[in-house]
């Protein structure tokens, strides 16, 4: 035995901590056993207890008593029940408390009336505490009846009278009784931890199963803004590149390189999504979330397609929280998405971000015109009553999106024909506390 294992069982010794022994390992062993195989058990300790009865039935069989017949019987009526103890333990407990009020009518003093403690911790462990004190009553009683009938049982302990006989005989029914409902108490308290165990695991389970479908929620929602968004620009990129093919070449081929250079940014915006899905993945290939830096890349990406933008930030917090930024930018990137691809006859769109008391206001606006595809009350909206996303068809998830990135900050979303002419979506986004006071 080296110095390191005599310190650590030395602190060991000194801990409070249960220590396993194999004293305990085998006691916890044997308690299962038990458990599982409980009538074969009881069994075994009626056949013991028969046991303890075979020098008194012994003594009176050789000296030819008369009592010999009833001791058989009662001691017999006494032990068997207690293969069933268990099973019925008021029962067999009542029955066994007739017998022995049977054979103190009949003058006859079993060996086997220590089974009635068996019987009383049976119930004292399995019953209400009010059933056990009734119990332990009863055979408190029987215990004052044998002192007063038979004082000399005490005289090896020294005591001839009844009082000293029913002290000596109270102490083990108090003992056994506080023992069985001990013993029921922490049974009880093992299966309530058991029960709060199974529940804390069922809750993380659901809280798991709550949190992964967020996670799914905010990762479609994601893939859709930068899926829309790329191949809105791509496809109106293509499309112009396909006109001007023959007319100017050049201009034809630049459109087609932003078309290359938008695909690309789409591919590693997804991948960085994705990856979230991937433990493995180095955290040298992540990247943060964009936000109002990545604002004016998003907005030369349209200006690529041939549209005017024009962009106005004012009065913003200098430290707005990241997740705020990711829903200005994304709310602003759905928007130019819908103008890409509903706004067919648009020629500028401006976006204005500005700061206020306590909140952030999106705007977006484009001049395209209110044609067939952009009339009032076509299109599903988000209330269907032509309260929001009125007059433009509505397809998909983009604006819904937008509305669930602003509720999260407590905002929220307004899309439909300007008075002034085109088509307008507006955001107000409620800052958290602390940006504000910053």
């Amino acid at each position: 035995m080296t110095l390191r294992h005599v310190v650590a069982w030395w602190h060991a010794w000194l801990s409070d901590s249960p220590r396993p022994t194999a004293a305990s390992r085998a006691a916890s062993r044997a308690a299962a056993a038990v458990g599982r195989h409980a009538l074969a058990a009881d069994v075994l300790l009626a056949v013991v207890a028969a046991a303890g009865t075979v020098p008194q039935l012994y003594y009176h069989a050789t000296h030819s008593e008369r009592q010999f017949g009833a001791l058989v019987l009662f001691s017999a009526l006494l032990v068997v029940p207690l293969c069933w103890r268990r099973r019925f333990p008021v029962t067999t407990f009542a029955f066994a408390a007739a017998v022995a009020l049977a054979h103190w009518l009949a003058g006859v003093r079993p060996a086997a009336d220590l089974a009635l403690l068996i019987y009383l911790y049976t119930v004292a462990s399995r019953c209400p505490t009010r059933v056990a004190v009734v119990a332990g009553g009863v055979v408190e009683v029987g215990a004052l009846l044998t002192a007063v009938r038979w004082p000399e049982i005490g005289l090896w302990a020294g005591t001839g009278s009844w009082t000293g006989t029913l002290v000596l005989l109270s102490g083990p029914v108090v003992a056994v009784l506080l023992l069985g409902v001990s013993v029921r108490y922490r049974r009880g308290a093992l299966d309530a931890l058991a029960e709060r165990a199974a529940r804390l695991e069922r809750e993380r389970d659901q809280q798991a199963i709550i949190a992964a479908a967020a996670e799914r929620t905010r990762i479609a929602r994601e893939m859709h803004d930068v899926v829309a968004h790329s191949l809105s620009v791509m496809v109106t990129l293509s499309e112009g590149a396909a006109r001007k093919q023959a007319a100017e070449p050049q201009r034809a081929g630049e459109a087609m390189r932003q078309v290359a250079v938008t695909g690309r940014q789409a591919l590693a915006e997804m991948r960085r999504l994705l990856g979230v899905l991937h433990t493995e993945q180095p955290l040298d290939d992540r990247h943060p979330q964009p936000g109002l830096a990545q604002l004016d890349d998003l907005l030369d990406q349209v200006r690529s397609t041939g549209l005017t933008v024009t962009s106005a930030v004012t009065d913003l917090p200098t430290d707005l929280p990241p997740g705020a930024e990711l829903t200005v930018y994304r709310i602003v990137q759905e928007a130019l998405t819908n103008t890409l691809k509903h706004a067919s006859g648009a020629h500028r769109v401006s976006v204005t971000i500005t700061g206020g008391p306590g909140a952030v206001t999106v705007e977006v606006h484009d001049d395209g015109p209110l044609a067939a595809g952009r009339r009032p009350g076509i299109g599903d909206g988000l209330d269907g009553d032509g309260a929001f996303g009125v007059g433009r068809p509505v397809v998909g998830r983009g604006l819904a999106g937008m509305r669930e990135r602003a509720a999260v900050y407590g905002g929220e979303v307004s899309a439909g024909p300007d008075p002034r002419g085109g088509w307008r979506v507006r955001a107000r986004l409620a800052l958290p506390i602390d940006a504000v006071a910053r």
